[in-house]
């Protein structure tokens, strides 16, 4: 078959007619698809913001507010210091040159009197702490600053900043270790303002809080922040510390102690002193200052002789459990629990016993132990004071002068009358739950878990009893009767020399 046969032929034919169509199929679907596509360019607007209304009251109201807080910084922050304390310890650097090779070659070396090597130095290291202060007083260019102790405690040197950036050499003025309040005292020409101390007193749950200071180093300093207070009366605090503190959600951290908490008014109602954290020192929200109150009295006095002087009472207190509360009959009441005297204080010349429950003191109501203590120590030597409390039951008062507190009167335990605290055994009698060393209770033997059956000849079988006892039967000497290990013995006889 020639060449046009072939292409003549039916088979070439079908072909050709296959290609055409699918040409065409491709042909038309492009020119479709074409002609459905947009002919015009999408616009994708901006949506506009919505319009926010504001109710004309109500911006006025935060408006005015924000002003306020405005003005309380303008006014209080002058008045607030940076404190930059330095401290400077020595301790003896022994290079460790013992055993080979250095014995092998030069023997064995002299040891000095603290263990170390003949030719160990002593080395200086210096540590730096930051704190803050409040200017309350002005003497012929003395400015005087309020703070913490414990911001300056053990301190070598100590240097103030202001506000402005100047920066002072301060020194210590005096120093309250039990209410953690120091004040230091810096010479300037420059005029800055006081504080202005509120009332501590007035203070309520729910008022505003701001808290002024340096926190956390000087890349923070002169921070401003704000909460409300949380809590009044709080204890507790670190160090023994007998405050009745003011607690706020005011954001509060290391470097704002000595700082201002300060009012809605612009003054000052406390001082920055501590926080409680689980989170090792960040600030949770449980933040405390002292009262402003409990500070005023030291201000005068830290200036005046550059100590402060504290009331004495001479006893020793306690909060009874409900147990001991009931057996006392006074339950569901505030106070404080006298449980040791000291013999010849102002408490035992003025009447007031081992068992008596103190509920007022100069018509003021007593809510706890550690207000007490607080509320002794406002009182000056030579204050005559009104104490309230519950004997037997019934109500009573005493008077009392006050005397000054001397730390070594008050921490000699062989005063202590009578040096035993005792519970309800689950035995007959009363178990002893301490004996404090060196009180008449330890010299005459008496041991940890005793049950005590009598004192002096009288026996006794519950709380009341015991303190009755103690009261009437015990002004000479003290002897008890008790139970140990299953055997009834009786102790030596302590005599009072007061």
């Amino acid at each position: 078959m020639n060449l046009a046969q072939k292409l003549s032929s039916k088979n070439v034919l079908v072909f050709n007619l296959v290609l055409v169509g699918i040409i065409f199929g491709f042909s038309l679907a492009f020119v479709s698809f074409s002609c459905a596509a947009p002919s015009h360019r999408v616009v994708v607007r901006a949506q506009e913001p919505p319009q926010i209304v504001i109710p004309e009251n109500a911006f006025e109201a935060a408006y005015g507010l924000q002003l306020t807080f405005n003005a309380i910084a303008d006014r209080v922050l002058p008045s607030v210091v940076e404190l930059q304390t330095f401290s400077v310890t020595q301790q003896r650097n022994v290079p460790n040159l013992q055993g080979i090779p250095w014995d092998f070659f030069f023997g064995p070396r002299e040891r000095g009197p603290e263990g170390g090597g003949g030719g160990g130095q002593r080395r200086e290291f210096r540590s730096q702490g930051l704190g803050s202060g409040i200017i309350v007083r002005n003497y012929n260019g003395i400015y005087y600053v309020l703070t913490n102790d414990h911001v300056v405690a053990d301190t070598t040197e100590i240097r103030i900043a202001t506000r402005d950036g100047t920066e002072y050499t301060a020194e210590i003025v005096g120093r309250d270790p039990r209410r953690d309040l120091a004040m230091v005292s810096f010479r300037s020409n420059n005029p800055y303002p006081l504080a202005a101390l509120g009332d501590s007193d007035s203070v309520r749950v729910g008022d505003w809080a701001i808290a002024m200071g340096n926190p956390l180093g000087q890349q923070f300093s002169f921070s401003v922040t704000m909460g409300i207070v949380s809590a009044v009366g709080r204890t507790g605090g670190p160090g023994g510390n007998i405050n009745d503190f003011i607690q706020t959600d005011a954001p509060i951290n290391q470097g704002n102690s000595g700082g201002a908490l300060v009012n809605i008014r612009g003054e000052v109602i406390g001082i920055n002193t501590w926080i409680a954290s689980t989170t090792g020192g960040g600030n949770v929200g449980l933040g405390f200052a002292i009262p402003i109150n409990n500070a005023k009295r030291s201000i005068d006095e830290f200036i005046a002789t550059g100590t402060v002087t504290s009331g004495w009472l001479g006893v020793s207190l306690t909060e009874p459990g409900r147990e001991m509360a009931e057996a006392l009959r006074v339950q569901n009441r505030n106070g404080a629990l006298v449980t040791q005297v000291f013999i010849g204080s102002p408490a035992s010349n003025g009447g007031i016993s081992p068992g008596d429950f103190i509920t007022h003191v100069n018509g003021r109501e007593v809510r706890g132990v550690n207000q007490l203590t607080m509320m002794v120590g406002d009182l000056r030597p030579g204050d005559n004071a009104t104490f309230a409390l519950v004997r037997d039951g019934g109500s009573m008062e005493v008077r009392v002068v006050i005397e000054e507190r001397r730390d070594a009167v008050a921490a000699d335990n062989r005063n202590l009358w009578p040096g035993v605290i005792l519970v309800h055994g689950q035995e007959a009698g009363l178990q002893v739950a301490q004996i404090i060393q060196g009180s008449p209770a330890d010299i005459i033997g008496m041991r940890g878990r005793d049950l005590i059956t009598s004192v002096n000849g009288e026996e006794v079988s519950d709380l009341p009893s015991f303190f009755r006892v103690m009261r009437e039967r015990t002004a000479t000497e003290l002897r008890f009767g008790f139970t140990r290990d299953g055997n009834q013995l009786e102790s030596l006889t302590f005599r009072r020399q007061g």
